[in-house]
């Protein structure tokens, strides 16, 4: 390691690993000719980075300069990095990450297929500030039919805190943790997207709106979710109880809301009924 925090070798060499993982149709380049090895050429990454073949190879082999923030950037795009391999980039090359503007709102497909394909279990996807993206149809039962409701209204946290004070759900032990720890999910994302507008324009709001956001929030608690079990009087469904899991997406930073009955439960019964009406 050099005094500015660059780690030559360790650089080099993750640069190599990540160029010979790649397949040129995965960057837009044509296969051509068979390659004698896997992965782009070396020229490959330098013409996708826009830098030029010299300094490319100098830092694979461990030489040359500091690479500059704009370089280590360009770097990224051309390597297709995901969020982690562009912070692990950065920082081997001694650099402060680049900070995330807002949370991931695009929903991969293969997220979409699972959720369809869970047909007996309530389930949905969130932001890292809550804002629901997708969900199957079971959930639907719980969170309603979100096509018909704003993009800026589908957000599980403004949900909660909208219910009044003497609303039963306040007086349930297991529901006010949810909440908790919902709330202090909420707060490591604030954290993570300072310049994201959604997110400082929900804090604001509930922070006028409810006495008891503001008491949480007041508290600076910051952590990830934790499953609970919910108990819930619904109206149509009758007495349901089910744990409530969410699951971290690491690649987008989204969360699967995934409402798990216990096998050959009363609430399993009820989901497979649901389930069979659906498709029935």
């Amino acid at each position: 390691m050099t005094s500015s925090g660059l780690r030559r070798d360790e650089l080099a060499a993750f640069l190599r690993a990540r160029r010979a993982r790649l397949r040129p149709a995965e960057v837009g380049l044509p296969d051509g000719v068979r390659r004698r090895t896997p992965g782009l050429r070396r020229q490959e990454v330098a013409q996708l980075a826009g830098m030029s073949i010299d300094y490319y190879i100098r830092l694979e082999q461990g030489r040359g300069p500091h690479p500059s923030r704009q370089v280590l950037a360009a770097l990224a795009r051309a390597l297709l990095l995901n969020r982690d391999e562009r912070e692990y980039l950065f920082r081997v090359a001694g650099e402060n990450p680049p900070s995330a503007v807002g949370p991931s709102r695009d929903v991969p497909p293969g997220l979409r297929h699972l959720l369809d394909a869970m047909t007996e279990t309530p389930a949905y996807l969130v932001d890292a500030a809550y804002h629901v993206l997708a969900w199957n149809r079971l959930a639907t039962h719980f969170v309603g039919d979100l096509a018909a409701v704003p993009h800026a209204e589908r957000n599980m946290i403004r949900w909660t805190f909208r219910q009044p004070m003497s609303d039963a759900h306040w007086s349930d032990a297991d529901a006010r943790r949810f909440v908790h720890t919902t709330v202090a999910d909420l707060r490591a994302a604030y954290g993570r997207y300072p310049a994201d507008p959604a997110i400082r324009e929900l804090v604001t709001e509930l922070l006028g709106a409810s006495p008891r956001f503001a008491q949480l929030w007041a508290e600076h608690e910051v952590g990830e979710r934790r499953p609970v079990v919910k108990r819930v009087a619904h109206p149509e469904l009758g007495p349901l109880e089910f744990e409530c899991r969410v699951l971290l997406v690491p690649e987008t930073e989204q969360r699967l809301i995934v409402y798990v009955a216990t096998p050959d439960s009363p609430t399993q019964a009820v989901f497979r009924r649901l389930a069979e009406r659906v498709d029935s």
